[in-house]
This record gives C-alpha cells, sequence and structure tokens, in this order.
C-alpha cells in the first residue's frame, strides 16, 4: 500500500520532531501494510517553508536511517503546497516539488476556512502548464463543506482531490465524516491517505478508512483508491469518475 500524504520528515513542520519520531511512525506505517510514503512536509502556509532542495535532502537521509534499522518502508518527496499567487513562478524556479519528484501531481491545500477567490483560476493555469492539482482533505474545509458545488466545479475542471482518512474512518466528527463519504459518493474524491503527523493525535488510520469504504460503497472503492495511489507514483494517469453534484438529503419532520 502506498501513502501519499504524511508529515514523517523530523524536525521539518508541524509532524514528526525527531528521528525517533520519525521511526515510531515508520513502524506505525509498516504495521498498516505501507510500503512506500510520501512525505509532504508543508510548504508557505504561513508557518513553514520547505524547498525542493531541502526536502530531497531529508528525504535521503530519512531512507539511509530506515535502510540501517531494516525498516521496509520507502520514502519518497513531496510537498504540501499552500495556495498563494506565485507557485507557478516558484515551480519553474525549482521551489517546488510534485509527488514523488517525477509525476505530474502536485499538492494544493486550501486554508481551512475558506477557499480564495483566485483559486479556481489558479488551477485552470497549474493545467496549463502540464501538472495536475490535487486538492488535499477538501472535506475538512469550511466552505467546501458549506458549498460543496465548489468541489464539483474544480473535479469538473480537472483537479484531483484526496481525502484524510481519519475523516472517512470518523475520527474528525461525524459531519466530516459524512461529508466525506459523500464526497466519495459523488465520485469527488480520487485518493485517500493518511495525512499522519505523529502516531498519538494525527496517526495513519489507513485500514480502518478503507474498512468504512469497503462497507459502504463495496471492494472495488478501495482498489480504485489503492491504484490510483499506485498510478501517481508512475507518473500515470489516475482513474476518473464522472463527477456528479452532492445531494442535499432531505429530511422529513414530523408534522
Amino acid at each position: 500500500m502506498i501513502d501519499i500524504h504524511s508529515h514523517i520528515l523530523p524536525g521539518v513542520d508541524d509532524g514528526a520532531q525527531t528521528i525517533e519520531d520519525a521511526i515510531a511512525m515508520a513502524n506505525a506505517a509498516v504495521s498498516e501494510g505501507i510500503t512506500k510514503i510520501i512525505a509532504t512536509p508543508h510548504h508557505k502556509n504561513g508557518h513553514y517553508e520547505n524547498p525542493k532542495r531541502t526536502i530531497l535532502q531529508h528525504v535521503d537521509q530519512l531512507n539511509a536511517a530506515f535502510k540501517e534499522r531494516n525498516i521496509p518502508l520507502t520514502v519518497l518527496p513531496g510537498q504540501e503546497v499552500r495556495i498563494y499567487g506565485d507557485i507557478l513562478k516558484d515551480y519553474e524556479n525549482g521551489e517546488l516539488l510534485t509527488l514523488a519528484n517525477e509525476s505530474p501531481y502536485l499538492f494544493i491545500e486550501f486554508p481551512s476556512n475558506h477557499v480564495p477567490r483566485y483559486a479556481e483560476q489558479l488551477l485552470f493555469d497549474i493545467q496549463m502548464q502540464g501538472l495536475v492539482p490535487i486538492i488535499v482533505h477538501p472535506e475538512r474545509n469550511v466552505e467546501i463543506s458549506e458549498n460543496p458545488e465548489l468541489l464539483y466545479q474544480f473535479v469538473k475542471r480537472g483537479a484531483l482531490t484526496q481525502l484524510t482518512a481519519a475523516s472517512v474512518a470518523g475520527r474528525f466528527g461525524k459531519k466530516i465524516k459524512k461529508f466525506a463519504l459523500q464526497t466519495i459518493e459523488a465520485n469527488l474524491a480520487h485518493f485517500i491517505a493518511s495525512d499522519a503527523h505523529n502516531t498519538t493525535s494525527r496517526g495513519f488510520h489507513i485500514r480502518e478508512a478503507y474498512d468504512v469504504i469497503e462497507k459502504e460503497f463495496g471492494a472495488g472503492a478501495v482498489y480504485f483508491f489503492c491504484e490510483n495511489a499506485e498510478l501517481l507514483v508512475a507518473g500515470k494517469a489516475v482513474y476518473r469518475n464522472q463527477p456528479e453534484r452532492i445531494k442535499k438529503k432531505k429530511f422529513l419532520g414530523l408534522f
């Protein structure tokens, strides 16, 4: 299994703080059946800056540490980029990193409570450069959850999305779980990943999420997400189903 979103690199953001933390996370990942993990430290989110060259160095060091300890986990480089106006300029200058470095897939994070007005145009411009934007954890964005039409339009216009496993598993509450499942039902989700920061409060929960998905949508849905992670790492086109609008379910009151 491949986890395409994690904060396993030690000492670079709010994920693993020490090499010991990273080793604990690696052992937890292996116990879930994960064999490859993309390290995606925060970049340009107002707290952390992790340019491409720094991430590549840290990934090499972490892989060496895991090899020395016989931990069967391969770390691939990536980056969780907070949306900002100069994304394409910085990509051309070699500051930004696509997932697994050689794929066309680029993580895009929105602020947690809203979607910037320029997002639609920037996502279009990113695609015009031959890149594929992946919106991370849209189910945890306040504006998107209140106005799912935004997500439908982004996906309809070519963006992909990645849900957090803990959201699907219900660990961020019933409301977020419900919305995450609605995005899957409407073909608005393309990847499930951990976004793991540690082994305690922000763990992996991927197997737990897949159990929920299998129960709700069948084994084929689990295969879809697992296969897409494999295709992403290989730099190939991933599976997409025709997106649909999230249906607002009506509740009948006793009147």
